[in-house]
Formats: structure tokens, C-alpha cells, sequence
């Protein structure tokens, strides 16, 4: 019952990141059953059947808060079930010994994206980038590789879809985060889907899936507040780091590297992210909606080419 009731805490903390920041719970929650030693799959299977719950509650609760641009919903959330179709069903051909570092690469790529994406703090897109990155020739293939990142990484759909999104787009951050975090409910049903026709639910522990989701569940409207208002670099380094920690012994191991050169390799790397973090905290930089403009009636007209 306490192991439930800390994956309860781990989830409501993991989508109170999510919902804020639109990035962090699938890639924490799978770093966190890849560390108690759960198969590949099976980690990225729990976490996405949890998602089912928590995506849903989360992209309602951005709805009510005004959050959702539904032209980029529709415009990232098919693509994005299809790429979480594919991603599960190449992740449950795999074999746990392929699997495993395959994963743990993958996790520690997107920890270092997420880490980069607040360090760098680039501005947001403007004139024929920001109207080309509101197009379905660009949101398609976006969601669609975002899709099939989550599927395969246990996470990853905020990571690619919101850093890219919120550097490029003329929305203010919150919609981003919102319409994103809304869509993602279309790629969390498909994956699921992929991974139960692949696997099953043997081996699935319901146990740990519910406390996952409840935990998420009760954190999200919370989240959807919040939204924009927390200092997200620092949050955001934070998480960055965490998944780095929880998976950087095994991609350690796969390049060979072991003993005294990890634990160098390791205490390098522990440094530079203090220094960042502490860097982030000085500097008090927030991602904040006032920080950009709401958009216009004329940035909304944007989002209706292509269509």
C-alpha cells in the first residue's frame, strides 16, 4: 500500500509538471517504472493507460480555462494517433534486451531536450515561420513524430510537440500547452490501443496504472491553472534532470562505461546541471502568458490557412 500510495504522489507530481509546463509526466512516470525494473513496453503501456485518465481530465480542465485552440487540436491529433499506433506496436516487437537501452537512449535525448528548451528560452515564431508552423503541412508531420516518440519513450509527446511548438508558434504559451495537452488525449487512446492488441493486459499491473492515474487525475485541474504561471525554467531543468538521473546508468552501460569512468561521467554531468539550475534560479526567468501577447483576431485568421 505506501509503494501506491508514493506512485500516487509520483504521478500528481509528474502532471502537475505536465499540465504546467505541457511536458514531463509520460517521460518522469516511464523513467520512474524503468527504474523499479518494469519491462520497456510494459512501463511505456502502464504509463500510457494511465495517461488515459489524466490526458482527458487535463485537456477538459485547459478547455475551461480557455486554453484550447481546436484548429491545431484537429490538426495534431490524428497524425499523432497514428505515429502512437506505429510506436506501439515497434515497441512490443522488441525483445526486453533490445528494448531496454533502445528506451533509455531515447529517455535521456528527451531529458536533455527538455533541459535545452528552457536553458536556450528561445522567443517565439514570427511572421512566415509562425503562419508555416500553424499549417497542416507542418503540425502533421509533427504530431505524427511525436506520436510515435511517446509510444516508443513512454513519453515524449510534450518534449517534441510543445518545445517545438512554443519557440515557433505565434500563440501565447498557455494555448500552446493547452491545445497540446488536449490533443494528446487522441494519441494516449491510440497508443494504448497499440500496446494492448501487442501485449495484452498480461503483465500490465493494474495497481500501479490506477495509482498513476489518480494521482494525475487530482493533480490535473490543478495543473491546467497553473498553467504559464510557475517558473517553468527552473521546473523545467528540474525534470530534465530527474530523467537524466534515472536513465543515464543504462545508457552509461551501453557505451561501455563503467566504475570510475561513470561515476566521472556522472559527477560532470551533476555539475552542469547544478550550474544550470542555479543559473535559472538567479536569473528568475519565467515562462509566463503575459510574457506574449494574446493572440489577435488577426493571429487567429493564421490558423485557418491551410485548412
Amino acid at each position: 500500500m505506501r509503494a501506491l500510495i508514493l506512485v500516487a504522489l509520483a504521478g500528481a507530481g509528474a502532471q502537475l509538471v505536465d499540465g504546467s509546463l505541457g511536458m514531463g509526466y509520460g517521460v518522469t512516470s516511464a523513467s520512474l517504472l524503468l527504474a523499479l525494473g518494469t519491462a520497456p513496453a510494459l512501463a511505456s503501456a502502464s504509463v500510457n493507460v494511465a495517461q488515459l485518465g489524466t490526458t482527458l481530465i487535463s485537456g477538459a480542465s485547459h478547455a475551461r480555462f480557455g486554453n484550447v485552440d481546436w484548429a491545431v487540436v484537429r490538426r495534431l491529433a490524428v497524425p499523432g494517433g497514428m505515429g502512437a499506433l506505429a510506436g506501439a506496436g515497434f515497441l512490443s516487437s522488441l525483445s526486453t534486451a533490445a528494448a531496454r537501452p533502445l528506451m533509455a537512449v531515447l529517455l535521456v535525448i528527451l531529458g536533455l531536450g527538455i533541459i535545452a528548451r528552457f536553458v536556450l528560452g528561445r522567443e517565439p515564431g514570427a511572421g512566415r515561420l509562425a503562419r508555416f508552423t500553424s499549417r497542416r503541412i507542418f503540425l502533421g508531420p509533427l504530431g505524427l513524430v511525436g506520436g510515435f516518440v511517446n509510444a516508443t519513450g513512454g513519453g515524449g509527446w510534450g518534449p517534441v510537440v510543445t518545445s517545438t511548438l512554443i519557440s515557433t508558434s505565434p500563440l501565447p504559451p498557455r494555448r500552446v500547452i493547452g491545445s497540446v495537452s488536449a490533443a494528446e488525449f487522441v494519441v494516449t487512446v491510440c497508443a494504448s490501443v497499440g500496446f494492448l492488441v501487442g501485449l495484452g493486459l498480461a503483465g500490465i499491473d493494474l495497481r500501479l496504472v490506477g495509482a498513476l492515474m489518480a494521482g494525475g487525475v487530482v493533480a490535473a485541474p490543478v495543473a491546467a491553472r497553473l498553467a504559464g504561471l510557475l517558473p517553468a525554467p527552473v521546473l523545467g531543468i528540474c525534470v530534465g534532470g530527474l530523467i537524466l538521473a534515472l536513465n543515464a546508468g543504462t545508457v552509461l552501460a551501453l557505451l561501455g562505461l563503467g566504475g570510475i569512468a561513470a561515476t566521472v561521467v556522472e559527477g560532470v554531468l551533476t555539475a552542469a546541471w547544478l550550474a544550470l539550475l542555479t543559473r535559472a534560479v538567479v536569473r528568475g526567468r519565467t515562462d509566463r502568458p503575459s510574457d506574449r501577447p494574446e493572440v489577435s483576431r488577426d493571429d487567429d485568421e493564421i490558423l485557418e490557412v491551410g485548412r
